[in-house]
């Protein structure tokens, strides 16, 4: 199942790349389920059970061209983002740290700074702007110190995202900020779509890269994190209460900016895309404040 968030309501996504059609949840249930996104975590299993019994009629008689440019972030208001730094460990060296042997480092990215899948993003003239492609994982139920083959059954669906990181503010000292350094307006991009566990032949190995105006500069896969997103679920769940709707960053791959020599950080009127395999891609274009 794909489910997107077109103007604030759920949609299911029907058709192939490019010719996406969309069928609203709240209209095609007969208003069984609410309109608002956010609120249709809450009851994500029946949410799932009913749309796998759509039947094709039903699809065609409710669907409508899908616009890109009404899509918003897969989950707009979870209660918690997690954010986890140097989960691959060819990311971690460049980054200058060995890699972690424990939980690895995680902070949050803020609400403030979500979007969807397509956007323009105004960068600090003075910065120095990264990019990070990440999978991201939806929560679909209330996880408490799960076990890692609990995990995916808690898990609403995965999606594309990026942390869009400003690099000055987050490494002067005394001490890093890197929540706030990582939540400008619009530096938490993420879509186009929400897709279920289900829909992949391994959810634990799918390649994810990006490219700023057409030269690639990350390319990885995820069975090459350190913690895994099971591994990662079962951890944090054993110091906080994970809920419907949370959203997890699970790490970056290798190809970073501030890790080139010399450093290559983003410029305005640049465009940035990202994509993961059976989720889709997120386009980022950047201006300057002057």
């Amino acid at each position: 199942m794909r489910i997107a968030n077109v103007r604030g309501h759920g949609a299911l996504v029907y058709g192939e790349r490019g010719r996406e059609r969309a069928v609203e949840i709240a209209s095609a249930s007969g208003g069984r389920f609410s309109g608002e996104f956010a609120e249709l975590y809450a009851d994500w299993g029946s949410v799932r059970e009913w749309a796998a019994g759509l039947t094709s009629e039903e699809i065609e008689r409710h669907s409508v061209t899908l616009d890109r440019a009404e899509l918003g972030a897969p989950s707009p208001a979870p209660r918690q983002v997690f954010a986890v730094g140097l989960n691959y460990r060819a990311h971690a060296a460049e980054s200058g740290f060995e890699a972690p042997e424990h939980l690895p480092p995680v902070f949050t990215k803020y609400v403030s700074s979500f979007s969807g899948p397509d956007t323009t993003v105004t960068i600090p003239d003075e910065g120095s702007v990264d990019w990070e492609v990440e999978l991201v994982v939806v929560i679909g139920q209330t996880l408490r110190c799960v076990e890692p083959s609990q995990a995916w059954a808690g898990v609403a669906g995965l999606t594309v995202g990026q942390d869009i990181s400003e690099r000055i503010s987050q490494l002067r000292g005394p001490a890093p900020q890197f929540g706030l350094a990582k939540s400008f307006p619009g530096f938490s991009p993420q879509g186009p779509w929400l897709v279920t566990p289900d829909e992949f032949a391994d959810p634990d190995d799918l390649e994810l890269g990006c490219a700023i105006d057409g030269e690639q500069v990350q390319k990885g896969r995820t069975r090459d994190l350190i913690f895994p997103v099971p591994s990662l679920i079962a951890a944090l769940s054993q110091t906080v209460t994970l809920f419907p709707g949370d959203v997890i960053f699970t790490g970056t791959p290798a190809g970073v900016g501030v890790g080139r020599e010399p450093k290559r950080f983003l410029r305005p009127g640049e465009r940035l895309d990202s994509w993961i395999e059976g989720i889709g891609a997120l386009r980022q274009t950047f201006v300057g404040t002057r």
